[in-house]
């Protein structure tokens, strides 16, 4: 791929990328392409590349949960305080609030008592948690901690402002390969998108292209998660809950999360297993038991919760993307230089997506990330 001589902010001499492909269109691209259209939205062309509909999978059915300080003592830490606050500066650009419900929140820490007992059930638990197996609750976010956002209202929201207010563009199309001593991105249908830059970010798909399976893989980890609504949306207060769950004595202790969302809706995960995403997104579907052992949970949590009380509106599966050590994949591929990878944030993709967005860009445009330090996710890493 080819670039052509410019000049960065600090003046000195560099190659600056001229049009820049990411395939991809989840939080992880979406916040990418915002970062490049905006910061360079006078020298760049952006284009994002979607298989099928934009943050069609992880990104539209994650729960959307964000946490200041969760990620302390490992090597996230960094990135995840850094993109918490980058969070606050979209949602004041983005009008989160009304956009994709953003707001702060508080967490508890909830386990549910097998013998469903309420002798123990904490005074200061918000009334609609009323479930006969709830019991002592702790605190472990406060709204200065912890927020939320609806992940595929988020997603979109952030690409829609690269495209209308910095000229991003979204073209649909699945990616065959990415050619980067060539043309640039190939697509399965013949197409061909020039590029000066590629940006591959297609979580856990992103090894299915040789370029990153030569260097390392992928997997996917199968979430399951449910979406209510009670029939008294109001009563159910803006407070995330982390259970701790044993559906039968002496069985596995699981742990499900809750999050009501000021959409009116409340989301249920919880069920995850190992295995091999389908070709197509639109594919994924829940397996039934995880399913149906969310649907209790949530009846079990709160009786506005019940199956027969409230509306499902989405029984649902998605894959997290994880690398082989489990930690974020960002930067510029070994011996490829121009293109770029951004992937394997597990369960923390909505979270990390905007300092890995801005750093990313960062990185592209000017030669070396500001917002955070890039090299615990250096691909480099996976060089034997």
């Amino acid at each position: 791929m080819d670039a052509e001589p410019s000049t960065t902010a600090a003046g000195s001499n560099s190659q600056l990328p001229r049009r820049i492909v990411i395939c991809g269109g989840g939080v992880i691209g979406a916040c990418t392409a915002y970062f490049l259209a905006s910061k360079g939205s006078d020298r760049v062309s952006v284009t994002v590349v979607e298989r099928s509909s934009i943050a069609c999978a992880a990104s539209g059915k994650a729960g959307g949960f964000l946490a200041l300080d969760w990620c302390d003592g490992t090597p996230v830490a960094d990135l995840a305080r850094a993109s918490f606050l980058l969070h606050r500066s979209l949602s004041d650009l983005l009008d989160g609030p009304r956009a994709y419900g953003y707001r702060a929140l508080s967490a508890l820490s909830l386990p549910l008592s097998p013998s469903g007992s309420t002798e123990s059930r904490s005074l200061a638990l918000p009334s609609w948690i009323d479930g006969s197996a709830v019991s002592q609750s702790r605190t472990i976010g406060t709204p200065e901690t912890t927020a939320q956002v609806h992940p595929q209202l988020f997603t979109r929201a952030v690409l829609s402002s690269a495209t209308a207010e910095y000229g991003a563009q979204v073209v649909f199309g699945e990616v065959q390969n990415v050619e980067v001593e060539g043309t640039g991105v190939r697509l399965r249908d013949g197409r061909i998108l020039p590029a000066d830059v590629v940006v591959i970010a297609l979580g856990p798909w992103s090894s299915r292209l040789q370029i990153i399976s030569d260097l390392f893989h992928v997997s996917g980890l199968k979430a399951h998660s449910i979406v209510l609504r009670p029939p008294e949306p109001a009563v159910i207060s803006s407070h995330a809950l982390f259970l701790s769950y044993q559906p039968t004595p002496g069985g596995k202790t699981l742990d499900p999360e809750v999050y009501p969302r000021p959409t009116g809706e409340v989301y249920i995960c919880g069920p995850t297993e190992e295995a091999t995403p389908p070709d197509n997104p639109e594919d994924i579907v829940g397996e039934p038991e995880s399913i149906a052992l969310l649907h209790q949970i949530a009846g079990t949590v709160s009786s506005h919760l019940k199956a027969s009380v409230a509306e499902t509106v989405a029984e649902q599966a998605c894959f997290l993307p994880s690398a082989d050590d489990k930690l974020p994949v960002i930067g510029e591929i070994p011996g490829s230089k121009n293109c770029y990878v951004a992937t394997g944030h597990t369960c923390w993709g909505i979270l990390n997506a905007p300092a890995t967005g801005a750093a990313l860009a960062e990185l592209i445009l000017e030669g070396r990330s500001i917002t955070v330090n890039l090299d615990p996710f250096s691909p480099a890493r996976f060089l034997r």
